[in-house]
């Protein structure tokens, strides 16, 4: 079947036709057959050049040799067993070891499922109920998080079925407003348990803390006796060995992580301070379980990705980056658009937008249209990046200076035809 018959087929049998919204675009996504390296085949036998990366997980390319190498021993073993394995002590100590506020890790299954047990730990913690978070952030698919903005109000549930009362505790104020965070905090300081950031917004496309910004965050939470919790699964292994806090320099009370940590395949992990960390069950009162946490497929993955994820990788990868958005930006001057080119170490985005993006607000005034027509341009000439204005791309170690040529040029062709440019 071609993939508009496949995905007629699919709308039958799935919502939507996909299991997650994101991949839904018109006509019809395209299906995948196989991915190797920096290049992802789908069912007709068209590669591309795949700067999604399934959303930010493969770090190393797809189908790395000794990481499926890997894999497939411990298959051999098992896929789930229900008890303790010492990987799972391995992977634990090798994110510690990298991790500046990593005391103790507790192993989930993604990166919501990290999210969502970080605030009960936090609630656990402190004894306070409300959390702040960021205007357009994403911190997962459960309810506490899955809210619309509201600027120092109690925010609006962003989905059917979620009560109003269920986000009665959760706070938003724009990211990289110190005024508005400083205010909130003063005002309900007695009532909030934490605060949950994304160091660099990937939700909204790119977004970078302005400078000072997150040093600002720590230091309020800490002034009124806030937790601080990084939501690292974009970020986390991506930015650096140490994530973002390694990065920036900036060390909170807890961090969530997924994606990398799991070298392809499905994980979340949260960590942070021993005294804090203590209180999970079975130690402590804060309850939290899942079958197949730990799981040693999964486990095995990320411990063959972080064990070749050092200094000298993420200089290299960070070279070849910087090398590209500057290409980036010079194409842009040659058109005569003044288009945002965004982004750090393998992280990058183009926002089609005319001003600076520095928070949601800011975000929301691109231009989704062409930015649509530059997507569908882009599969025509064999890249692929996610299908929406408001997600990050990224480069990998397996993408050569020879493939982000590749890319440079279909982007260029890509946007003069989003802009009608001869």
């Amino acid at each position: 079947m071609n993939p508009e018959e496949l995905f007629n087929e699919s709308k039958k049998v799935i919502p939507g036709g996909v299991n997650s919204p994101v991949r839904a675009f018109k006509p019809y996504p395209f299906f995948v057959k196989e991915a190797k390296g920096s290049s992802i085949i789908d069912t007709e036998g068209n590669s591309y050049i795949d700067h999604c990366l399934a959303y930010g997980p493969i770090i190393l390319g797809h189908s790395d040799e000794d990481v499926m190498a890997d894999v497939y021993s411990q298959m051999q073993k098992g896929t789930a067993y229900g008890a303790p394995t010492e990987d799972e002590i391995e992977l634990a100590k090798e994110v510690i070891d990298r991790v500046p506020c990593a005391e103790m890790v507790r192993f989930v299954n993604s990166g919501t499922e990290a999210t969502m047990a970080a605030i009960r730990l936090a609630r656990g913690y402190t004894g306070k109920k409300k959390i702040v978070k960021f205007e357009g952030a994403y911190h997962g698919a459960h309810d506490y998080v899955l809210v619309k903005s509201g600027s120092g109000a109690a925010c609006l549930p962003d989905s059917k079925g979620i009560p109003e009362e269920t986000t009665s505790n959760t706070l938003s104020v724009p990211f990289n407003d110190k005024q508005a965070l400083a205010y909130l905090l003063e005002e309900h300081a007695d009532e909030i348990a934490c605060v949950i950031i994304e160091p660099v917004m990937g939700n909204i496309g790119c977004v970078q803390p302005d400078p000072g910004f997150l040093k600002f965050v720590r230091k309020a939470t800490e002034q009124f006796g806030v937790l601080l919790i990084f939501d690292e699964v974009i970020t986390g292994f991506r930015v650096s060995r140490g994530g973002s806090q390694e990065y920036f320099g900036i060390k909170p009370d807890l961090v969530t992580f997924g994606k990398i940590l799991g070298g392809g395949f499905p994980i979340g992990a949260y960590a942070g301070k021993k005294e804090i960390m203590e209180l999970i069950a079975p130690n402590g009162p804060v309850y939290q379980a899942g079958t197949f946490a730990g799981n040693p497929i999964s486990i095995q993955a990320g411990l063959s990705t972080l064990r070749r994820l050092d200094y000298q990788f993420y200089a290299d990868l960070s070279r070849k980056s910087d090398e590209f958005r500057k290409s980036l930006v010079d194409i842009l001057e040659d058109l005569g658009l003044k288009l945002q080119v965004v982004g750090l170490s393998s992280m990058f985005q183009i926002y089609f937008n005319k001003k600076p993006v520095y928070n949601y607000e800011t975000a929301k005034k691109s231009d989704t249209d062409k930015f649509m027509i530059y997507f569908r341009e882009l599969l025509k000439q064999g890249v692929f990046i996610p299908p929406s204005q408001f997600e990050c791309n990224f480069i990998s170690g397996a993408h050569t200076r020879d493939d982000l040529e590749f890319t440079a040029n279909a982007i260029e062709n890509a946007i003069k035809v989003a802009w009608d440019l001869k």
